[in-house]
């Protein structure tokens, strides 16, 4: 699997401008529909999709591909990630509810599977321009920059993801003046999995926690970026390594910058 990564960065950066940004804040209501129940999809992810698969199996032939939309149409399609050839795992608008309100925190993720492991991850953020990737254990880089995210050293002042739940609890937690100055400052959802992931890597964020049926394209180039900044993580259920597969299991996924940090959220979060 030879491959020059900054071209791959080329290619999300082109497809976002050829088919993401112009369509932005100009979506047709006849350009937006309903793919599941909650769930839409625009003809920016369709067209999307189908540019990065055509130019990424242009420059590695061998290799298949597991769109998000194409997923979700033929859910079996996914077992190919189970076999040894590799596979383009492609989320050609992460964030699309946002993306669709003319919000502007959408990406579009792409990672290479082969064998259940994830070998290189790319998040491009398309209104800021912005690609941060990495190769498995080479590192992680915004655009051809090494990353070396400084992180906060005390759970008091992180800053993290948390669903709306367990943003509720932290805040419950803040009127126990015992715990004052031992809980994290401040808590966000971005509604973008692949922004989030990208601000772990800047060190904007220092943790994260993703519960329900972890979809590959979501999480396998996030988790592969962190891990190459330094970061640490594991699965609630198994204390085990995230990795991308065909069945979508509930689990439940927790980022943060070492193992000891992850242990205080991992007990903070009464997990």
């Amino acid at each position: 699997m030879k491959l020059d990564p900054l071209v791959v960065c080329d290619i999300l950066r082109d497809v976002a401008e050829r088919e993401v940004l112009p369509r932005f804040q100009r979506l047709a209501a006849h350009e937006i529909s309903e793919k599941d129940q909650g769930d839409i999809v625009t003809i920016a992810d369709e067209r999307a999709e189908l540019a990065l698969e055509e130019a990424l199996c242009a420059l590695l032939p061998e290799a298949a591909v597991v769109g998000e939309e194409a997923a979700s149409r033929e859910p079996q399609s996914m077992i190919v990630l189970n076999t040894d050839q590799p596979v383009w795992v492609i989320d050609p608008v992460d964030g699309t509810q946002n993306y669709a309100d003319g919000k502007p925190c959408f990406a579009v993720i792409v990672a290479l599977v082969r064998g259940g492991e994830t070998w290189g991850g790319w998040i491009h953020e398309p209104i800021k321009s912005s690609t941060v990737w990495a190769w498995k254990g080479e590192g992680a880089f915004d655009g051809a920059q090494r990353m070396k995210p400084q992180r906060p050293s005390k759970l008091g002042d992180f800053k993290g993801s948390l669903s709306r739940r367990y943003r509720e609890r932290i805040e419950r937690e803040r009127w126990r003046t015992e715990l004052h100055g031992t809980l994290p400052q401040e808590i966000v959802r971005y509604r973008c999995v692949g922004a989030e992931y990208a601000d772990l890597a800047r060190g904007a964020l220092q943790f994260a926690r993703y519960g329900g049926r972890l979809k590959p394209w979501d999480h396998a180039a996030g988790v592969l970026i962190h891990t190459e900044c330094g970061g640490f993580h594991a699965m609630v259920e198994t204390g085990g390594s995230y990795q991308p597969g065909p069945t979508l299991k509930e689990h439940t996924l927790l980022l943060a910058p070492d193992r000891e940090s992850w242990g205080q959220l991992y007990e903070l979060l009464g997990d």
